[in-house]
C-alpha cells in the first residue's frame, strides 16, 4: 500500500506530460487537487478497514461457507469473474439506489477525466462493495483469495481513467477499456448510466447497458458540483437525501427517498443546501502564491502517507491516531483554502495541536511542553493580528 503511493503518482506525472506534448489541456490544478484529496483519504483509512474486511470474510468462511473452497487455477479465474460479476451490480445499483449513490457520488464530481480521477474513490464506497462481496465467502473462498483478487481487481481501473489512450481493437469486445469507461463518466444523454463493468466489459453487453464511445463525452455530474470543499464533495448527497426526508410524508414516499433512483431527490434543494452550508466565496481565481502553498501541503501530506503506510507497524495506535487526524485536517485546509476560506487558520492551529500531542506522547520531556506553551503565549495575545496576517500571507491583499 505504501510504494503504491509513488508508483501511482509517477503515472500521473507521466500522463500530465504526455497530455502537454500532444497539446492537451486534461488535467485542471483544482481538480487534479481535489481528485488526490480524496485518494489520500481512502488509501489512509485502508489502512484500518482492510484489515477488518478480511476478518469478516474469514469469519463469514469459517462459520456460513457452503463449500470448503482450496486454491487452483481454476477457481482464482472463476473466483476474478464473480468478483468483476458482483461488481457489476454492485455498480449499477449505486447508480440506481441513493444510499449507494451517496458513496459513489464522488467518484463522478470531476469535470476533468485523467488517473488523477481514479483517486476519488471514498471509504463508505469501500464498506459498501465489501458487503456486495461479502457472498464470496458464503459460497465458500477463503478470505486471502478473496483479498487477493480485489487488490488486482482494484488496481486494474485505474489504467481506464485516462484520455491519451484511443480505442484498442479487439480488446474493445473483451475488457473496459479507457473508451468504455469515458463513456460511463460522461453526463452527455446519450450515455448516461451505461458501462457499469470494471474489468470485463461482457456484463454491460449481456444486461443492455453497453454503450460505444461516439462524441467526446461531456465529464462530471448532470449538475456540476461547483466546489472543491473536501467535506461538502463527501456529504453534499447525504446531506440532500436527509433534507428531501424531512419534507416527505408518508412510509412509500420516503423509502424511495432513501431507496429509490437519485431523480427522487428535488434538484431544487441543493441550491438552498449551499447557500445555507456552503458559503461561497465570490474571489475569483487563485494566486500563483496560493496555488504553490497547496502543492507544498500536499506534497508534505503525500509523504507523510508513505511513511505512515510504511512504517504502519512501529507507530503506537495513539501516534496513528494522530496522525490521521493531521492528515484528514490537511485534506479539509487544503479544499478551504481552494476556496478561500477564512477559518482555515483555526485549522492550522488544530494540525499545531494534534502534532505537538504526538509528539508528546512519543517523547514525554517537559522541554516540549515549554516549547509549546511559548509558542502559545502570542496565539492568546496577538491572536486577531497573527490570524490577519497568515490570510494576508496565504490569499495576498488586504483580508
Amino acid at each position: 500500500m505504501a510504494w503504491a503511493v509513488p508508483l501511482f503518482l509517477g503515472l500521473m506525472g507521466i500522463e500530465y506530460l504526455v497530455a502537454r506534448k500532444t497539446g492537451k489541456n486534461y488535467f485542471g490544478f483544482s481538480s487534479t487537487v481535489s481528485n488526490i484529496n480524496i485518494g489520500i483519504a481512502e488509501r489512509l483509512l485502508d489502512t484500518f478497514t482492510v484489515g477488518i474486511f478480511y476478518f469478516i470474510y474469514d469469519y463469514l468462511q469459517h462459520h456460513f461457507g457452503v463449500f470448503n473452497i482450496r486454491s487452483s487455477v481454476l477457481l482464482w479465474i472463476a473466483l476474478l469473474i464473480l468478483t468483476d460479476f458482483i461488481w457489476y451490480w454492485y455498480h449499477r445499483l449505486a447508480h440506481e439506489v441513493n444510499l449507494l449513490w451517496a458513496a459513489h457520488v464522488v467518484h463522478h464530481q470531476s469535470e476533468d477525466f485523467n488517473y488523477t480521477v481514479s483517486a476519488r474513490i471514498t471509504v463508505f464506497q469501500a464498506f459498501f462493495r465489501m458487503c456486495f462481496w461479502s457472498v464470496l465467502p458464503v459460497i465458500g473462498f477463503p478470505a486471502a483469495m478473496i483479498i487477493s483478487v480485489q487488490l488486482v481487481h482494484g488496481i486494474y481501473p485505474f489504467f481506464i481513467h485516462t484520455r491519451t489512450i484511443g480505442k484498442l481493437g479487439i480488446l474493445e469486445y473483451i475488457f473496459v477499456t479507457p473508451s468504455h469507461h469515458r463513456v460511463h463518466h460522461a453526463s452527455n444523454d446519450k450515455y448516461l448510466d451505461r458501462n457499469y463493468g470494471d474489468v470485463f466489459i461482457i456484463w454491460d453487453k449481456l444486461f443492455g447497458t453497453f454503450a460505444q464511445e461516439e462524441e467526446e463525452p461531456e465529464y462530471g455530474l448532470t449538475k456540476p458540483l461547483d466546489s472543491h470543499s473536501f467535506l461538502w464533495q463527501h456529504f453534499h448527497f447525504i446531506l440532500e437525501i436527509f433534507y428531501t426526508l424531512k419534507q416527505t410524508k408518508g412510509f412509500k414516499a420516503r423509502w424511495h427517498v432513501v431507496f429509490g433512483k437519485p431523480d427522487h431527490i428535488d434538484p431544487e434543494i441543493r441550491p438552498k443546501l449551499e447557500e445555507r452550508f456552503l458559503f461561497r466565496n465570490t474571489t475569483t481565481g487563485a494566486s500563483k502564491k496560493l496555488q504553490q502553498y497547496v502543492v507544498w501541503q500536499m506534497g508534505a501530506i503525500l509523504l507523510l502517507l508513505f511513511l505512515f503506510l510504511l512504517f504502519e507497524n512501529y507507530i503506537p495506535v495513539f501516534a496513528q491516531v494522530c496522525t490521521t487526524l493531521v492528515i484528514l485536517l490537511t485534506l479539509v485546509n487544503v479544499g478551504a483554502i481552494m476556496e478561500q476560506r477564512r477559518w482555515v487558520f483555526f485549522l492550522e492551529y488544530a494540525r499545531l495541536v494534534v502534532t505537538f500531542t504526538a509528539l508528546f506522547y512519543i517523547w514525554p520531556h517537559p522541554l516540549l511542553l515549554l516549547v509549546f506553551a511559548i509558542v502559545q503565549l502570542p496565539f492568546f495575545l496577538y491572536r486577531s493580528s497573527i490570524e490577519k496576517r497568515y490570510l494576508q500571507l496565504v490569499y495576498g491583499g488586504k483580508r
